[in-house]
């Protein structure tokens, strides 16, 4: 929601128009593109950060022996 508000708000820097326009535009479409660009790093880098942590947790345990526990049996 951060994302988008800032990012709506560096719109009108983009696409106006009239005295000094040509000083705002390039503010505009930097404020734009580097947000798309942080805000698609995130979402594409963290879930393979946490998959990562994931496989290396589970050498770990595997390494010292631990094994995971196994569900408990559900009793009727």
């Amino acid at each position: 929601m951060t994302t988008m508000a800032a990012l709506l708000g560096a719109v009108p820097l983009a696409l106006g128009t009239g005295v000094g326009a040509e000083l705002r535009r390039p503010l505009g479409i930097s404020i734009i593109g580097g947000l798309i660009f942080s805000q698609v790093l995130t979402l594409y880098t963290t879930p393979v950060i946490y998959l990562a942590f994931d496989r290396i947790a589970a050498r770990a345990r595997r390494w010292r022996g631990v094994r995971e526990a196994a569900p408990a049996a559900q009793q009727p």
